[in-house]
């Protein structure tokens, strides 16, 4: 079973920055493909945010590309999302997942941006 665990979420004016990680908590974290979703209030899907893969590759959403980041730390077990520009429209909860021979979510962490 493996675990993982976001932080870094909270209340941000339109044009700031937030850094959210998600730490997991499997030794075999390097081989694994990793993705960060989030799930806007009144809708009832989540969607995909932006992914990296075992080797590095990266993809993102169209709706945040050239805003956010994400990268991974092997060694910490760690995916991050830099999150720059932020909008209200970025309101939402933020997931982590891990995808190996099951999916794996984590509890998420919510990301406000208001004035």
């Amino acid at each position: 079973q493996v675990q993982l665990v976001e932080s870094g979420g909270g209340l941000v004016q339109p044009g700031g920055s937030l850094r959210l990680s998600c730490a997991a908590s499997t030794n075999n974290f390097r081989f694994y493909n990793m993705y960060w979703y989030r799930q806007a209030p009144a809708k009832e899907q989540r969607e995909l945010v932006a992914g990296i893969s075992s080797d590095g590759n990266t993809n993102y959403a169209d709706f945040v590309k050239g805003r956010f980041t994400i990268t991974r730390d092997n060694a910490k077990k760690t995916v991050t999302l830099q999150m720059d520009s932020l909008k209200p429209d970025d309101t939402a909860v933020y997931y982590c997942k891990l995808v190996a021979r099951a999916v794996y979510w984590g509890p998420g962490t919510q990301v406000t941006v208001s004035p």
